[in-house]
C-alpha cells in the first residue's frame, strides 16, 4: 500500500509500501557495524574477564582453572581495601580541584572571550595532541625537588616533605591537570547554551551578581557540572600512571593492584575481581550521585 512522505518543501509524495518498509530496514543494517565492535571488544572481554575473576589456581604457577571461585572477591577486598579509598580520596579531591579551576575558565570562554572563544578551545583540547604518558612525565620536571615551584613553597614553609614529587600532593596534581579538559569541555557545554536574556532579567529585577550567578547560571550549568564531575572522577579513580610515575610505592591506586596483579604476580582472577569491583563501585556512586544531583535524565 503506497504511504505519504513529506518533503522539505512541506508537501507529500507517494513511496511505495516497498520502499517504506526498506527504510526502517537500513537503519537497522547501520546499527550491525557499531554492535558488531561493541559486542567484540567490549561485551566479549568482560564476559572473559568475569569467568577469570572466578577461576582457581592449580598446581603450576600462574596457571588457572575454570571454577566458581567467589572468594576471590572476598580476597581482594579484604587485601587492598586501604588502596580502593586511597584512590577514592585522590580522585575525589581531584575532581573538586579540576571543578574549581575549570568553572571560571569555562564561564570566561562562554561569555567574555568573544572572538577568542575558538582560540581558546583549542588551547583547551591542544594537551590531547600529545601523549597522555608524555604530559606526565613532564610533570616530573615540573615538580622535580630543585624546580622552581618545590623551592618556592619551600621558602614559604609549605610543604610538610620538603618536596612534592613522589608525594601525594603530586598524584593529586597529575590527575588533575590530566583531565582539567574533560571538566572544562562539558561546563562549557552547559553554559555557552544558556539564554544571556535570562541573566539580563536576572539583573533588571535587581538581583546581584552572586544571586544572579546562584539562581540563574549555575542552575541552568548543572548538567554540565556533573557530566565533568563524572568524566573527571571515572578515569581517576582507575588512573595508575599518575601515582606510578609522580607517586611513592605508598601512593599506589587500584589500577597500580590490578597492573602488578596481572603483570607482575600473574595472579589474573585476583586482578580481574579487582576491575570487577571498581566498575561495581563506580556505578553504585554515578547512580546515588546522578539521583542526589537531581539530573535523571543524563541516566
Amino acid at each position: 500500500m503506497p504511504a505519504l512522505a513529506p518533503t522539505a518543501g512541506g508537501s507529500a509524495v507517494v513511496v511505495s509500501g516497498a520502499a517504506a518498509q526498506r527504510r526502517p530496514r537500513t537503519a537497522y543494517l547501520l546499527l550491525i557495524p557499531g554492535l558488531a565492535w561493541l559486542g567484540i571488544f567490549f561485551v566479549v572481554p568482560l564476559v572473559s574477564l568475569f569467568f577469570t575473576s572466578l577461576q582457581a589456581p592449580t598446581d603450576r604457577a600462574g596457571v588457572y582453572q575454570p571454577a566458581f571461585q567467589v572468594g576471590n572477591y572476598l580476597t581482594a577486598l579484604q587485601e587492598y581495601w586501604p588502596v580502593f579509598i586511597k584512590s577514592f580520596i585522590y580522585s575525589g579531591i581531584a575532581t573538586v580541584l579540576a571543578l574549581v579551576i575549570a568553572y571560571p575558565l569555562a564561564y570566561f570562554i562562554a561569555f567574555r572571550a568573544g572572538r577568542w572563544r575558538a582560540l581558546l578551545l583549542v588551547l583547551v583540547v591542544a594537551p590531547f595532541f600529545a601523549s597522555f604518558l608524555l604530559r606526565t612525565y613532564a610533570w616530573r620536571t615540573i615538580l622535580a625537588d630543585e624546580g622552581f615551584i618545590t623551592s618556592f613553597f619551600n621558602a614559604l614553609h609549605l610543604l610538610p616533605e620538603n618536596r612534592i614529587l613522589n608525594t601525594p600532593i603530586a598524584v593529586v596534581l597529575g590527575l588533575t591537570y590530566n583531565f582539567l579538559p574533560f571538566m572544562i569541555l562539558p561546563l562549557y557545554a552547559a553554559l555557552e547554551r544558556i539564554d544571556p536574556r535570562l541573566i539580563e532579567a536576572a539583573s533588571d529585577l535587581y538581583a546581584s551578581p552572586f544571586t544572579g550567578f546562584r539562581k540563574v547560571i549555575w542552575p541552568l550549568s548543572l548538567p554540565g557540572v556533573v557530566a565533568g564531575t563524572l568524566l573527571t572522577f571515572i578515569p581517576a579513580s582507575g588512573d595508575y600512571i599518575n601515582a606510578t610515575l609522580l607517586g611513592a610505592p605508598s601512593d599506589r591506586m587500584v589500577g597500580n593492584a590490578i597492573q602488578t596483579n596481572f603483570l607482575q604476580f600473574r595472579d589474573y582472577p585476583i586482578a580481574s575481581a579487582l576491575s570487577f569491583i571498581l566498575m561495581a563501585i563506580i556505578l553504585a556512586v554515578v547512580f546515588v550521585y546522578i539521583r542526589r544531583a537531581g539530573t535523571e535524565d543524563l541516566v
